[in-house]
């Protein structure tokens, strides 16, 4: 399958394929517990905190957004879903996107026409393919909040829905916008991202408030996040 067109909505969605050029096979790992260990190592060190909490929370959330980026936007853009969960995904922990990930020979998914089981796949292949497991993997490197975690992979989610919602809308494809907007949506029904955070249509687009806190805030000079339940405190019933 061709994800080609997905460098263009952003370095998110882009995803490098075919081999390693020379020299750099060594640094690409399987998306699992050695390559999670260094990239919280990384990620430790580009934020200066000793917090290796927060250092595995930020880890997550940017992995799990990559990982949402090039699924979501290959479905909405390509029709199919990339399989992902197939075993043969690197992660480079010293790269940000769109150097971080490869795959060799990107394969998509049994094509589908409903909605609804275009959605069945990205939970299938991302959430619970690839999430459960680095979920369970984050948990034992380091004792963050489980919750926290899926509050994070929700943010993601939905941060990956407003980048592409706005590139479709610019480039004159409101119907794909509608189809990205749908498919997210469905994809909060997931027991696992459901409660994670409030998902709304607004007249600039998509909004997301999350019921939990990455803990970016204590980061030396960090703040609260745009979706941040910080800033958002739960609302009255």
């Amino acid at each position: 399958m061709r994800l080609t067109e997905l460098a263009g909505v952003g370095p998110f969605f882009a995803l490098r394929t075919g081999d390693a050029p020379e020299g750099e096979g060594g640094g690409y790992l399987p998306l699992g517990d050695e390559a999670l260990r260094l990239r919280v190592e990384t990620v430790t060190s580009r934020l200066g905190t000793t917090d290796r909490r927060v250092a595995a929370s930020i880890a997550f959330q940017g992995i799990a957004g990559r990982l949402w980026s090039v699924a979501l936007g290959s479905a909405v853009l390509n029709g199919q879903v990339p399989d992902l969960a197939a075993g043969d995904l690197r992660w480079h922990p010293d790269r940000t996107a769109p150097d971080d990930l490869l795959l060799a020979v990107p394969a998509a998914l049994p094509p589908v026409t409903d909605p609804a089981a275009q959605a069945a796949q990205l939970a299938a292949g991302v959430l619970h393919g690839l999430l459960v497991p680095l979920h369970h993997a984050t948990r034992t490197l380091t004792p963050v909040s489980g919750q926290l975690l899926w509050g994070n992979a929700g943010s993601a989610l939905a941060g990956s829905l407003r980048v592409l919602h706005t590139w479709c809308r610019q480039q004159h494809r409101p119907q794909d916008a509608d189809r990205a907007l749908a498919l997210v949506r469905t994809l909060f029904e997931e027991p696992l991202l459901r409660g994670t955070g409030t998902l709304r249509r607004t007249p600039g687009g998509p909004s997301f408030e999350r019921r939990t806190c990455c803990l970016y805030y204590r980061v030396p000079g960090g703040g609260t996040c745009g979706d941040c339940v910080l800033r958002h405190p739960p609302r009255a019933r």
